[in-house]
């Protein structure tokens, strides 16, 4: 996968292999935070069996993870992770984002476990 300049950049402060499966929309500061908004991509898991069946978007749902602080504000990652419905089975994608029973990236919940 190409990244961009930019991607490249941003890359060292996202979720490793986060343009693999997202795009960013938007982003934006408070006096507090950073909020960036990742869509994941338009590409349904598909396996073989579901060859030829019709795939429909069943829409997103996000999930709102902390990350490392920077520059003195807190770090919101929203990822909006879509549905898609291949016949009566509903499918997502298993992206691991946060780290199991957190709302923390997995890098940021393995440095605090250390450092406290």
């Amino acid at each position: 996968m190409h990244l961009t300049p930019e991607q490249e950049t941003l890359s060292c402060f996202l979720p490793e292999k986060t343009f693999q499966y997202f795009d960013i929309i938007s982003g934006g500061k408070t006096d507090t935070h950073i909020n960036i908004v990742l869509e994941e991509k338009n590409v349904p898991p598909l396996e073989k069996r579901h060859k030829g069946c019709p795939v429909k978007s069943k829409g997103f749902y996000d999930i709102t993870i902390s990350d490392f602080p920077a520059r003195g504000r807190q770090v919101d990652l929203t990822f909006r992770r879509r549905r898609w419905q291949v016949g009566d089975e509903l499918l997502t994608r298993d992206i691991p984002i946060a780290a199991e029973g957190t709302r923390l990236e997995l890098e940021f919940a393995l440095f605090l476990k250390e450092h406290l």
